[in-house]
């Protein structure tokens, strides 16, 4: 089944004069099946000032083929080989070979809307540097598509719209990774590729986050995002949703944790229980309530669980939500509400 029926038109390049190169990045590994429609879609871009570092990770299909023929249909296609395997070592090249003053990043099953590359350089350069923009996404797979892959294309673009991004960081990853432009100086400000760590699409958010870059989103869908089987974040081990889940605590404590509050974790379900497990690891004294009466008063990993009406005799605090049902997580932002409290300052969503 070809995506591309009845659902995109790719445009004749525009006549916008560009003043500022564009370096997309795009690690590949064994791609061959998306490949061709990625290259096409940037190369229908009406943004014209770009160029395009392909990272072959060393693939063992006809990666390497595909790319050559297209760096022959056009220069500003410059493939090259990883020497050292994995995705970062492929960004870090990418990015040591690019010459553009903006960079963006894609994936190689993807696809880019023709107007992509142009409606993200208006906006940020409206802005200027301390800035990143954004656009919508939409996810799409030749087979049925995941339900969990929908759940977070409507939530990301929602809070995109509504520009909760850094208020929702630690939901999960606010803003996708095919799908930012930042300037240059900033991406460097914020470490690049340089930490060795994954998911290192959700740690540059955190770091884009650290540094203060204040982000602006298109009201557009500007990238297709491919499910299918093979896909990354599916097979491979260091991608997994352990790994998402115990990058925020770290990160929590060190973007947003007041010590002189009160710190209240809600939630007694295995979510809880491993921040509660992770608080206790990095020394941090916490609070802990549910709104099961079977649990409180008891000790639990060295902390006395406490009936969830106690917040109302709080002082000063701040509470991370590890409850993770839709029904109780309204129940619970009504009661917040009711105590004035402010959603990324005073309480933190964290799934």
């Amino acid at each position: 089944m070809s995506f591309y029926t009845g659902t995109i038109t790719f445009m004749p390049p525009s006549t916008i004069q560009s003043t500022m190169r564009i370096s997309i990045l795009l690690p590949i590994f064994n791609e061959e099946r998306y490949l061709a429609e990625c290259l096409d879609s940037i190369l229908a871009q009406t943004y014209l000032d770009w160029e395009l570092l392909a990272i072959d990770d060393q693939s063992t299909d006809s990666t390497p083929q595909i790319l050559a023929a297209y760096q022959q249909r056009d220069a500003r296609i410059r493939p090259l080989r990883n020497p050292d395997k994995g995705v970062i070592p492929a960004l870090r090249l990418a990015l040591e070979q690019s010459t553009g003053a903006l960079i963006t990043r894609m994936d190689a099953d993807d696809i880019m809307a023709p107007q992509k590359l142009e409606r993200m350089y208006n906006l940020l350069v409206a802005h200027g540097p301390g800035h990143l923009s954004t656009g919508l996404v939409k996810y799409f797979s030749d087979a049925q598509l995941g339900e969990g892959y929908a759940r977070y294309g409507e939530w990301i673009n929602q809070v995109n719209l509504e520009n909760r991004q850094w208020e929702e960081i630690y939901r999960d990853c606010p803003i996708p990774a095919p799908c930012w432009l930042v300037y240059r100086e900033d991406l460097l400000q914020a470490g690049a590729f340089e930490p060795n760590i994954k998911p290192e699409d959700y740690d540059l958010i955190f770091r884009f986050r650290q540094i203060g870059l204040q982000p602006h989103t298109v009201p557009e869908v500007l990238l297709y995002w491919r499910d299918h089987e093979d896909r990354t974040t599916r097979m491979n081990e260091e991608y997994n949703i352990q790994k998402y889940f115990r990058m925020k605590l770290p990160w929590f404590l060190a973007l947003d944790h007041d010590p002189t509050r009160e710190l209240v974790l809600w939630g007694a379900g295995p979510r809880g229980k491993a921040f509660a497990t992770m608080l206790n690891e990095a020394k941090v004294k916490f609070r802990w309530i549910c709104d099961n009466p079977r649990k409180w008063g008891h000790q639990i990993y060295g902390v006395i669980m406490e009936e969830d009406s106690k917040l109302k005799e709080l002082g000063p605090m701040q509470i991370i939500i590890s409850v993770s049902s839709p029904a109780d997580q309204i129940a619970i932002k009504s009661l917040l509400d009711e105590l004035g409290l402010r959603a990324g300052l005073d309480y933190f969503w964290f799934c």
